[in-house]
């Protein structure tokens, strides 16, 4: 019984021992968790502590809430490039009428609120529903992805701060968009709202926006159409202003009409029918501003910090420091509105954009011309004002095609008849085809079918990312684009700041008219544009100096523009109307709207067009008009450039080789091909050619006019003969002397005459001439003539010369260009020399030279052997005869005694 018991309790006992362990792992797990949380929480505690230090620090030196400053603007300073203020833009430049929340209707109430801030009557400041999909949105896509600003915090934007994204900026936007919902009501912060918002064209505030685009001062007027727009404009006023971008207003109109109805305010049948009223329809007619000194510059000033800062230009109190040159800005506008080159034609207009080639810097703009003190009117040199014509043709045709497929600039092209894919034929601008031809050539003259070629090669997706680098800005690309038929035209500006790529070493920086702004707070913005490289500098060299033949070359369409002491690289580029607009204006066939100049050095680059500002019967440029822009380049270029930028400078990238014209693929010219037939083209290194063209040597020129006279006062005889002076280097003369007593000897000179002083009396003497290259082992024919030398059975009349092989290759020819050059070393037939015989000898050929110190005019055979030659060619003189140059006598070297001694820059072959 006892053991029994004893046993129970020991079962007893270690079952508790068992369990012991179970029961300390739950007190370790439930210690853990505690801990965990503990932690979780202190880090929390922590997180918000350090967050309300943080927001405390950020908000500390926020700016106070100054009812001045909501309703008091202050006035923009602007500076020029030289840091000299030009013009200040206060409450009088802007255009503002103020409203008051009672003026504001139902409508437009309810479209800015859509799209604004539907939670704007629940929230105190803050949307924080919006905050967080907003945070969202910027951990995904970066920080600034996403705002989301109340209007309560825009009216502080707008009043207060710099509009820099920073979480200091947030952070006191947000504490003062609180405060200011404590101030202030609902109504009077939606009023402030609507007062201050931009809505493009300098116009600020709602009110005013209503009267300028919709012609309406009441704004209880306002459609529902009407509304969205306004309601839509302030995300980004320029780019979705309804006159100069009327697709993307009408497509920003609808997004708000959807949000209407989304929210609420509408139904679905009042968007629909909302959504088909064209926005152009609505619309009242442009209306232009008010005088101001270099409007069109500043207008873009204007643009520029509104669209990137985010300002406002007539409140903010800033000071902006701009690109401004003065001088250029007001030679551009006198240039403009002088009539030197223009003609009286209606609505003929003109704009030029001037960049720093360099920098992308905005020089000047001419915006247009006679605007009778009417400033911020259209701007001609920063909107789009038609096709480019031919000057696309860099961009998007010959630009690529070295970029891509490393064309040189000889890569043969066959301009002939040709199509579209499509089938459409495409022509010429003279309806004619000149068949094989150079990429250089076919960009000189302009040739269309060349160039579609090109961009068909590329493709139409690599043109399109090329040229989009360079700021085109293309959404779509035809095959017609080749030859500048874009869709929606271009700009001068941006014209000049694709071209100042080229000029830049491929480097493409944004053309811009402002550096800084400066707020009140001395707190700075850069708006400075980041360069990006657009293309490899063996691009940008070879399309420069295949632009530079459009303007030098004698076949080039550019000349007019060319100024002496420049380098200019440039193109020309017409446009034509389309069938229907011909048809419906009354225009002739091939009738010209748009004529285009674009250049630069390595100091400017200036893009001018000039067109009409109105479609009309009268619309279209003569062949005179259509060079203005030339002309004006040509004016402005020599005017602001020096040439102190000197040449372009050719990248390691390019080599430049002589290729012999014609061949292809292209051979490097040989050191016998004839200069006519070399061109100098440029290749990508690595891509250059290496076969030699297989030229041989031109058979050398014989001599001509050869003439042997004898002289009885000297008893000598004088030889002379004629060379082309222009092949005359590293040419010498061998002579061989024979006569019939069985004499001879061989000569070498290197003038074209020679005396033979002392001949056998009797002898009758033939002397051989051949023209002999040393560095190209070459000899010519050889040329001959004789003459008797008298003696006692001798006759007179046989001291008569001869030429051999017959007489009448002596007869000169008037029409031959050896016997009539100018002082090339070849008689003119009749002894006098095509300067008017100015040698003091009265031009009658009777020069007192030796032979061989003039060697253009030798000396003519007389009809009397015993009369003396003209010019005293006797060469007595005490020579040694040892080969050199020498005008004495030389002893004779042959095996015949008493031989007869030559005199004239003469040397002895045995």
């Amino acid at each position: 019984m006892t053991e029994e018991y004893r046993s129970r309790v020991e079962r007893k006992q270690a079952k508790k021992q068992q369990s012991k362990p179970k029961k300390s792992g739950k007190q370790k797990k439930g210690s853990f968790l505690k801990k965990l949380v503990l932690s979780l929480l202190l880090l929390g505690t922590i997180g918000m502590v350090s967050g309300i230090a943080t927001f405390a620090y950020f908000v500390m030196d926020a700016p106070p809430l100054d009812e001045a400053k909501i309703k008091d603007p202050l006035s923009s300073t602007i500076y020029d490039m030289n840091g000299n203020k030009i013009a200040e833009l206060g409450s009088g430049g802007e255009k503002r009428t103020y409203i008051s929340y009672k003026e504001i209707p139902k409508v437009l109430e309810e479209a800015v609120l859509a799209t604004e801030d539907v939670r704007f009557y629940e929230h105190h400041g803050l949307d924080f529903i919006r905050l967080g999909a907003a945070v969202i949105a910027n951990v995904k896509e970066g920080f600034g992805a996403e705002g989301a600003s109340t209007i309560t915090q825009q009216v502080v934007k707008l009043s207060f701060l710099s509009p820099e994204k920073t979480l200091k900026r947030k952070a006191q936007e947000a504490w003062l968009a609180f405060r200011l919902e404590q101030k202030y009501s609902k109504q009077e912060i939606l009023e402030m709202y609507l007062n201050k918002v931009y809505y493009s064209n300098r116009i600020y505030g709602v009110k005013k926006a209503a009267e300028f685009y919709f012609n309406k001062t009441d704004l209880n007027d306002l459609t529902l159409a009407e509304a969205a727009l306004l309601a839509g404009l302030p995300q980004s006023p320029n780019n979705y202003n309804p006159y100069q971008h009327p697709e993307a207003a009408e497509k920003r109109r609808n997004v708000v009409l959807s949000l209407m109805e989304k929210h609420g305010f509408i139904t679905k049948e009042e968007a629909e029918k909302a959504k088909k009223i064209p926005v152009k329809s609505m619309l009242a007619e442009y209306k232009q501003d008010t005088a101001i000194p270099y409007d069109a510059f500043i207008d873009q000033v204007i643009k520029e910090v509104t669209d990137e800062a985010d300002v406002n230009v007539f409140e903010d109190g800033l000071k902006i420091y701009t690109t401004l040159d003065p001088d250029a800005q007001q030679y551009v506008e006198d240039l403009l509105n002088s009539d030197e080159y223009f003609t009286d034609k209606k609505d003929l207009q003109a704009g030029i954009a001037l960049l720093d080639t360099k920098t992308g810097e905005i020089r000047a703009l001419g915006g247009g011309r006679d605007k009778d003190g009417v400033a911020f009117g259209f701007n001609f040199a920063t909107e789009k004002v038609g096709q480019p014509g031919s000057t696309i043709k860099p961009i998007l045709d010959y630009g690529p095609a070295i970029e891509y497929l490393k064309w040189s600039t000889y890569h043969q092209l066959v301009d002939e008849p040709y199509s579209y894919s499509d089938g459409t034929p495409i022509k010429n601008w003279d309806g004619s085809y000149e068949g094989q031809m150079s990429m250089r050539v076919a960009l000189a003259k302009s040739r269309n079918i060349p160039a579609l070629k090109a961009l068909q090669e590329v493709g139409l997706e690599r043109a399109k990312k090329f040229a989009n680098k360079l700021g085109m800005g293309l959404d779509e690309i035809y095959e017609s684009y080749a030859v500048g038929g874009l869709r929606d035209g271009v700009s001068p500006l941006q014209m000049a700041g694709a071209y100042s790529a080229f000029g830049n070493n491929g480097v493409y920086i944004k053309p811009h008219a402002v550096k800084k702004i400066v707020f009140p707070d001395n707190t700075e913005i850069d708006l400075t544009p980041e360069p990006k490289a657009a293309m490899k500098d063996y691009t940008a060299y070879m399309i420069t100096d295949m632009l530079k033949s459009v303007v030098k070359s004698s076949v080039g369409t550019g000349r007019l523009a060319n100024v002496p002491g420049l380098h200019i690289a440039g193109k020309t580029g017409t446009t034509n109307y389309d069938k229907e607009t011909r048809q419906k204006f009354g225009l002739p066939e091939g009738a010209v709207p748009d004529s285009w100049f674009v250049g630069y050095t390595p100091n400017y680059t200036a893009a001018v067009w000039t067109g009409f500002s109105k479609r009309s019967d009268e619309a279209y440029l003569s062949t005179r008009e259509q060079k203005i822009p030339r002309l004006l380049f040509r004016e402005v270029i020599s005017h602001v450039d020096n040439g102190e930028g000197g040449d372009f400078k050719m990248p390691k990238s390019v080599v430049k080789l002589p290729i012999k014209i014609g061949t292809n693929p292209p051979m490097i010219a040989s050191k016998y091909t004839p200069e006519t037939e070399i061109v100098y083209e440029c290749f990508v290194k690595g891509a250059e050619p290496t076969k030699v063209a297989e030229d041989k040597p031109e058979p050398l020129s014989p001599v001509t006019n050869l003439q042997a006279v004898y002289d009885a006062a000297t008893n000598s005889i004088s030889l002379s003969w004629g060379y082309n002076s222009e092949k005359l280097e590293d040419v010498t003369f061998e002579v061989r002397i024979t006569n019939d007593k069985g004499e001879s000897q061989v000569l070498t000179a290197s003038d074209l005459a020679l005396t033979l002083t002392g001949p056998t009396p009797g002898a009758v003497y033939t002397f051989e001439v051949t023209a002999v290259h040393e560095k190209e082992q070459q000899r010519s024919e050889t040329v001959s003539t004789t003459v008797t030398v008298p003696g006692e059975n001798t006759d007179d009349q046989n001291n008569d010369s001869e030429e051999q092989p017959s007489p009448e290759d002596n007869v000169p020819d008037d029409n031959s260009p050896d016997n009539n050059l100018d002082n090339n070393g070849q008689p003119n037939g009749n002894g006098n020399e095509d300067d008017d015989g100015d040698e003091d000898n009265g031009g009658n050929g009777n020069n007192s030279e030796q032979p061989g110190d003039h060697d253009d005019q030798p000396t003519p055979p007389q009809p009397d052997p015993t009369t003396p030659p003209p010019g005293n060619n006797n060469g007595n003189g005490t020579g040694t005869g040892d080969g050199g140059n020498n005008s004495g006598t030389e002893p004779g070297t042959n095996n015949l005694p008493n031989r007869p001694r030559a005199s004239g820059s003469v040397e002895q072959q045995q």
